[in-house]
């Protein structure tokens, strides 16, 4: 009887091991999700405000 406990602790606890990791990369899936999301919405509204620099105005000429 006492093996049978013991393996059920065991399998309890690797369930439970495994159930943090597939929250953890689901968390970690949503996230990124979001992060493109954002970057996709984000570009239509970049894309339309004007540069605050040309290039002329960021080349450093070196010597």
């Amino acid at each position: 009887m006492n093996s049978i406990e013991t393996d059920v602790r065991e399998i309890k606890e690797n369930i439970r091991a495994l159930t943090e990791k597939i929250e953890a990369l689901l968390y970690e899936r949503e996230a990124l999700a979001m992060m493109k999301l954002s970057g996709r919405s984000l570009s239509a509204f970049l894309d339309e405000e004007p540069d605050l620099y040309t290039v002329t105005d960021i080349k450093v000429v070196y010597r």
